[in-house]
């Protein structure tokens, strides 16, 4: 079956923020967390520090009902990778409750940054953006029911 999921990378903080997420979605990983120590040695590559051992090399958490996953992956600068935090891109979260939509806005936005707090916009959805505390940028819209 065909699915699209989004894919983090992080610098050495991907089991504690995958840890967070999972409280925060209430959800429980897809299979076992794949330590950097799990992959196998490729001919001509220079052995895995012991440093990067325990790295996350791979990790999914299922988020909203299962209907989007969450991928992850530590990047070490020791293997080469530069993470760059940029505006470019934001996790829509899209909740089917307010009520949600508020908890998600509070628990995800707790040490982070607030670029806008939950609220009523002109359009008529609930609407906030902001980063988490891992530097990963999130929207939450929330459109009410039609008034009958």
């Amino acid at each position: 079956m065909a699915r699209v999921s989004t894919y983090l990378n992080f610098p050495r903080s991907t089991e504690e923020a995958f840890n967070f997420y999972k409280t925060v979605f209430r959800s429980e990983f897809i299979g076992d967390i794949t330590r950097i120590s799990e992959v196998p040695p490729e001919p001509g590559q220079p052995p895995i520090s012991d440093a990067d051992k325990n790295l996350v090399m791979h990790v999914e958490l299922p988020i909203l009902g299962g209907s989007h996953s969450l991928m992850g992956t530590d990047a070490p600068e020791s293997m080469g990778f530069t993470i760059i935090t940029s505006n470019n891109i934001a996790i829509n979260l899209m909740p089917d409750a307010k009520t949600e939509a508020e908890r998600l806005f509070t628990e995800l936005s707790g040490g982070g940054e607030i670029e806008m707090p939950l609220q009523k916009m002109f359009w008529g959805d609930y609407f906030a953006s902001f980063s988490d505390k891992y530097s990963i940028r999130w929207m939450i819209n929330y459109t009410p029911p039609a008034e009958g």
